[in-house]
């Protein structure tokens, strides 16, 4: 009998409801490390609400979220933001950067977060948005930046703390399409590098194409499995 790795994220069952609106019913995935997961379905089929549950964000009311076999949906909050701070890099549609801070202090502040000192912060902040070919905005603060360049200052962001897995929803939803294709390729090519799992969530079949798997959902629970090529 073949041993297969445990997952390291893994969603059982899951339920969750937005008042009496049902967004997940029963809906469960698994994610394996160094693995790039594309969870895709129609709007309202709780694709966003699956990687909330499975980054901490909310709790789901019923199933379970488990990071390393530790129960996250159990985890105080505390926890589960010290997870957000350095295990997990979290990338939103509209990057969500802190309009006063310049590019390179917004890529910097989860390090700082976590008791690197500024300059160190900083010098790694400059590292990382010179891989996303954004070094030449680190002076520029997010209302200076387009759309492509401001989700790139978010992709380092939430890549500089040299995250275990990355949770990405719809990462390319406000970016045209070649800016979408250079922000994903750029994301994969830095989580190959540094062996980070990514569960990307999209409506975007040329984004889901960049995925090792692809996981559909409908009516809050997966309807179908496709391995990628």
């Amino acid at each position: 009998m073949t041993n297969h790795p445990a997952p390291l994220v893994a969603a059982r069952d899951l339920v969750k409801a937005h008042g009496r609106t049902p967004a997940l019913r029963g809906a469960s995935l698994e994610l394996g490390a160094g693995e790039i997961v594309a969870v895709t379905g129609p709007s309202g089929s709780g694709k966003s609400t699956l990687l909330h549950c499975l980054a901490g964000i909310v709790r789901p009311d019923a199933g379970s979220v488990t990071y390393g076999g530790e129960r996250l949906d159990r985890l105080p909050e505390r926890r589960l933001s010290a997870l957000r701070r350095t295990e997990f890099g979290v990338v939103f549609q509209f990057g969500q950067l802190i309009p006063e801070l310049t590019a390179l202090d917004n890529v910097a502040l989860p390090l700082m977060l976590a008791g690197t000192a500024r300059g160190a912060a900083q010098e790694s902040a400059g590292e990382w948005l010179e891989r996303f070919g954004a070094r030449e905005h680190a002076g520029l603060r997010p209302g200076e930046l387009s759309g492509g360049q401001a989700q790139r200052v978010a992709l380092a962001r939430a890549l500089v703390t040299g995250p275990r897995v990355v949770f990405a929803d719809e990462p390319t939803g406000a970016l045209d399409s070649l800016a979408g294709e250079q922000a994903m390729t750029a994301l994969v090519r830095a989580a190959r590098a540094s062996g980070a799992a990514v569960l990307v969530v999209t409506h975007d079949a040329q984004v889901a194409a960049y995925a090792d798997r692809e996981v559909r959902l409908r009516d809050g629970a997966p309807a179908g499995l496709e391995v990628g090529a």
